[in-house]
């Protein structure tokens, strides 16, 4: 008792800091907006600790706006991005002036977002803001050009392929996503990607890279006022157009009809689970998305009975249970490593611990505090460094609207157990899943594993 009082103890003492320190940071934490008469949003990040300066364009574009035709083409127009355009027509230009203004770049694509950003110093704002704005509104799609980045993105499929676990993901996605796989396949297809033309690429410029789809982030040494002086200024032309999701609105992913696994051969020496079910999102079920982060930090602590039965008994080498936040269908996904002879027992422990989840002692009210505050820690220190935060906020601008994030510590600290219960039950416990098992013929024929009987 002692012990578990001091534990306690520990517990609330630090949650108190991290309480504290988050309402101090809160209030430190300067982001202004402002909506152009265009729609476009602007975001003004204030930290004036170094003089940089980050200037990101997010769109609501990705995965979830391809049909089949279109399959990994949000990927590619982001490699295009940095190409040149109608101010700066080639590369070697378009490099040469990163050069001048002393830049970093990047992109990234997701399911749900594609953003692109600079990191300059701030005296460069003014021309870092053209120069983005100048790559945004008048891309050329060079032929050459897109030849060439069809071939680098082709690479990048082929990197994925030489990865066992590339092909776990994709057998058990083909399944878990059935009538509309597409809108969840960020890599997409092969032979839509090498068959890529510049008409496709216009056609999604048109369609979703508009400002009332956009967002423009300046975050770092700046003022909001001059920031947005010059997004109005240099922005304010930035022809709007119709609502994208008007004309074409997500798709409904259907629920799974039923338990289903699939067996993956791979050279590998090790075998691996994965299960994956139709999680909550923040259109449909906006608090389980919270309870789903407190609960998977419960499982993800060493001294949890998850950890303690699969990892520490030597069934699992690792063990986890993952949720994404997505407005689209967020995935709850569990993941086991173990051997070809741990196998079979490896699932059935997983699934005894699946029936325990609802249990009254499967953890306890510390576990239950500590996963809070260690969510808690994780939002602040991911906010130390602005150039890394600004993608942060970026992504749940698009994601689920920034006052989702700003409101996530104080919608973290409200859960409580029945809320988790209640999320276990909805999504996970009894329902169905996609069951993906990766493990090399010759142990599949060894142990003699049939798909069928791993279905619980």
């Amino acid at each position: 008792m002692r012990t578990r009082f001091r534990i306690f103890l520990c517990v609330v003492l630090f949650s108190l800091l991290v309480v504290l320190q988050t309402q101090t940071f809160a209030a430190e934490l300067k982001i202004h907006k402002r909506v152009l008469n265009n729609g476009l949003q602007v975001f003004v990040i204030e930290n004036h600790t170094v003089p940089l300066v980050t200037i990101e364009i997010t769109v609501k574009n990705g995965a979830y706006t391809e049909p089949p035709e279109y399959d990994g083409l949000s990927h590619l127009y982001e490699h295009m991005f940095f190409k040149g355009n109608a101010v700066i027509p080639n590369q070697e230009k378009y490099l040469e002036r990163q050069r001048e203004l002393g830049m970093v770049w990047n992109g990234t694509t997701s399911e749900e977002r594609v953003n692109y950003f600079v990191t300059l110093p701030k005296n460069n704002l003014k021309e870092g803001l053209i120069f983005m704005r100048d790559a945004v509104e008048t891309p050329l799609f060079d032929q050459t050009e897109l030849e060439k980045e069809r071939e680098v993105v082709l690479g990048e499929y082929d990197r994925a392929e030489s990865n066992p676990y590339f092909h776990l993901s994709r057998a058990v996605k083909k399944k878990l996503w059935y009538k509309y796989p597409s809108y969840k396949d960020v890599l997409g297809s092969r032979d839509i990607i090498a068959t890529a033309t510049r008409e496709k690429l216009q056609t999604i410029q048109k369609r979703f890279y508009i400002p009332n789809n956009s967002a423009l982030f300046v975050a770092g040494d700046v003022k909001p006022g001059v920031a947005f002086k010059l997004a109005k200024k240099i922005y304010g032309g930035w022809k709007r157009g119709e609502d994208p999701f008007a004309e074409h609105p997500m798709v409904e992913h259907p629920p799974l009809t039923k338990k289903e696994a699939v067996i993956v051969n791979q050279p590998v020496n090790i075998a691996a689970v994965q299960i994956v079910y139709h999680g909550p999102d923040v259109r449909n079920d906006i608090k389980a998305t919270y309870a789903a982060d407190v609960f998977s930090s419960i499982l993800a602590q060493p001294n949890s009975k998850f950890q303690k039965n699969l990892v520490d008994s030597k069934i699992a080498v690792r063990a986890n249970l993952t949720y994404y936040t997505q407005q689209n269908v967020g995935p709850i996904t569990i993941f086991v490593q173990t051997t070809p002879d741990s196998l079979r027992r490896a699932i059935d422990v997983l699934f005894e611990e699946i029936d325990k989840f609802d249990d009254p002692d499967y953890y306890t009210y510390e576990q239950l505090e500590s996963a809070k505050t260690l969510l808690e820690v994780e939002q602040i220190y991911g906010r130390e460094r602005t150039s890394q935060f600004v993608h942060t906020a970026s992504f749940w601008w698009a994601i689920a609207g920034l006052d989702y994030y700003i409101g996530y510590i104080d919608s973290i600290r409200k859960v409580t157990r029945e809320d988790i219960n209640d999320y276990v039950h909805k999504y996970i416990q009894n329902q169905n899943y996609v069951m993906g098992i990766l493990i090399s013929e010759d142990e599949q024929q060894r142990i003699n594993l049939t798909s069928e009987e791993v279905i619980k």
